[in-house]
């Protein structure tokens, strides 16, 4: 019994000392942005006073709300897209037959072994052409679909029974009528756990927004903060740039920390089904 217990204790403490070890930093990150500037080199978790003065910098220096709510408008509309559409296919793929349905299939699933940087100056040359450049759609219309999207929502389908489809065609109902009002509510972890995806990976993007975007008050939150940082409007204040990346963690941190629960048990149950 014993043995056991100092077995537990043990483990809990190499857990402890893991866990902790992946927290300093970001606890450090967050203590320098309250420091003094003449105090952020020092590893010392306590400051000798807080100041907010990290934060009034950022906001005097740029239009940080503005970018956030560009990021949150472009995030939000790039989510809900591929939340609509990427489940249509997943449901064509799933619950319907056709010639080519597993071709089409196998490309998608190709596709998302190619990194966009591939695809990324054929992709910039086509938003020119369209006079798309230095708009919202050019920030959204790359990404209204996803292939990931598209195989998760396959893969969480393929567990609703048919019998429940068959029922709802046969007391007349649409296919998009069943995707909505039928699979929808049924997949709520698919839809928590693809939406968190999507608007986090896009809410961090700053390659594409570097390459479209010359307006200022059309940035994006990560892109301002990136030109902010690295551009010397921040005049190698490490607070200041602490500080602005702290702001662009938080909407993050709140997102996951509502949605963890749903986040893990799709990722748990969802990406085992076959």
């Amino acid at each position: 019994m014993n043995k056991i217990l100092l077995g537990k204790i043990v483990h809990y403490l190499l857990l402890l000392i893991g866990a902790l070890s992946f927290l300093y930093p970001f606890i450090w990150m967050v203590s320098a942005t309250l420091k003094p500037e003449n105090e952020i080199a020092n590893l010392s978790l306590i400051p000798s006073h807080i100041t907010f003065d990290s934060y009034r910098a950022v906001f005097d220096k740029i239009p940080i709300v503005r970018s956030f709510l560009n990021s949150l408008f472009v995030s939000s509309a790039i989510t809900a897209s591929v939340l609509v559409f990427s489940s249509m296919v997943g449901y064509a793929m799933t619950f319907l037959s056709f010639r080519g349905k597993n071709l089409i299939f196998y490309i998608m699933l190709f596709t998302m072994m190619i990194p966009f940087q591939i695809t990324l100056i054929p992709t910039y040359i086509l938003i020119v052409k369209l006079g798309l450049a230095d708009s919202y759609l050019a920030l959204i219309l790359p990404f209204m679909v996803s292939a990931f999207g598209i195989f998760l929502f396959k893969q969480y389908f393929s567990s609703i029974p048919r019998d429940l489809i068959d029922a709802a065609r046969i007391d007349g109902s649409s296919e998009v009528m069943i995707l909505f009002r039928v699979i929808w509510p049924n997949a709520f972890p698919a839809l928590v756990t693809v939406g968190i995806i999507t608007f986090l990976t896009t809410w961090n993007e700053v390659l594409w927004p570097l390459i479209v975007i010359r307006e200022q008050s059309m940035m994006t939150m990560p892109q301002m903060v990136t030109l902010f940082a690295i551009g010397g409007s921040a005049e190698s204040q490490q607070g200041v740039i602490l500080a602005s990346a702290m702001l662009l963690a938080i909407p993050v941190i709140i997102i996951y920390i509502f949605f963890q629960r749903y986040f893990i048990e799709s990722m748990a149950s969802s990406g085992v089904k076959g």
